[in-house]
């Protein structure tokens, strides 16, 4: 019998009060299980607004450690209630050090650890470097009740070498929550369809589904009049080939249901060829930072 996995991407809007956020979250998950959904991506940070948009001290109040985030205490339960796995993303709090990240519930509602965001953008309307580290945990690879699982978070999504590190890792689908829309130094500038090529990119290169979970609305930055940033939700599910198999408006909430087959997918990675006539001895630049 063949090992299916259903998966979701949940897009909505997000305001300021978590417990609203919450909930709302919540709801999109019981629609999604209710669906068939096995593995259920929410967006990034969607405890209250994207607050990296400026500097403001304020805002470290709301990160919390991972494993007593209101986000994971109030989800998990609902994870081994419903029978799915959740990747939570969080602002996180480990003593002085802040990070973006997501925790992985498992379908029993266990607590599998924690993934570190390893890219961190600097620029107008994504400044995280004020409030995030690097992350320090690596990529990570989850063997969840419904298959193995990699989770890279929003900017991570434009660096092949992330989800080629995740594929050799095992997993057998990306996820990506991501928080992206408005570049508030260019309103001309869109980069809706360059975000889906992407990780469509990743799919075709991996030969494994992508998923990813953008937020939608327009968040008014306050004490800063008429200021904003737009989300252009987007969100989308691409199968091994590149193909958009599911996917929701720029403005729309709801949910982004499919279904793929584990053990076709295996063999067809394994057919392509892809990971055998990789040339490791080739590859050194890769890891410098100036190559000659």
């Amino acid at each position: 019998m063949a090992r299916t996995l259903t998966v979701a991407a949940l897009q909505t809007a997000y305001g300021p009060d978590m417990s609203e956020n919450i909930a709302r979250t919540a709801d999109l998950i019981r629609q999604a299980a209710g669906q068939g959904a096995q593995v259920i991506l929410p967006s990034e940070l969607f405890q209250g607004p994207y607050f990296c948009v400026t500097q403001e001290e304020r805002w470290f109040a709301t990160a919390h450690p991972w494993r007593t985030h209101p986000c994971v205490t109030a989800l998990a339960p609902l994870a081994a209630d419903l029978g799915v796995v959740l990747p939570i993303s969080i602002f996180e709090r480990e003593g002085p050090h802040y990070f973006n990240s997501v925790v992985m519930v498992d379908a029993d509602g266990s607590l599998m650890g924690v993934y570190r965001k390893s890219h961190i953008p600097d620029g107008p309307g994504y400044m995280e470097k004020y409030y995030f580290r690097p992350g320090d945990t690596g990529f990570r690879v989850w063997d969840t009740r419904f298959g193995r699982i990699g989770v890279g978070i929003c900017w991570d999504q434009w660096y092949p070498e992330a989800a080629r590190v995740m594929a050799l890792m095992g997993a057998e689908v990306l996820l990506y929550p991501t928080a992206i829309g408005s570049e508030p130094h260019d309103a001309s500038l869109d980069t809706a369809l360059p975000w889906r090529r992407a990780m469509q990119g990743h799919a075709v290169s991996n030969v494994i589904p992508v998923v990813a979970a953008n937020r939608i609305g327009f968040e008014a930055w306050e004490g800063y009049p008429g200021g904003g940033q737009g989300f252009y939700g987007s969100s989308f599910i691409a199968d091994h080939r590149g193909d958009l198999v599911a996917d929701l408006g720029r403005d729309e909430a709801g949910i982004a249901l499919a279904q793929f087959d584990l053990d076709f997918l295996a063999t067809y990675r394994a057919a392509w060829g892809f990971f055998r006539d990789r040339r490791t001895d080739l590859y050194g630049a890769l890891t410098a930072p100036r190559p000659a």
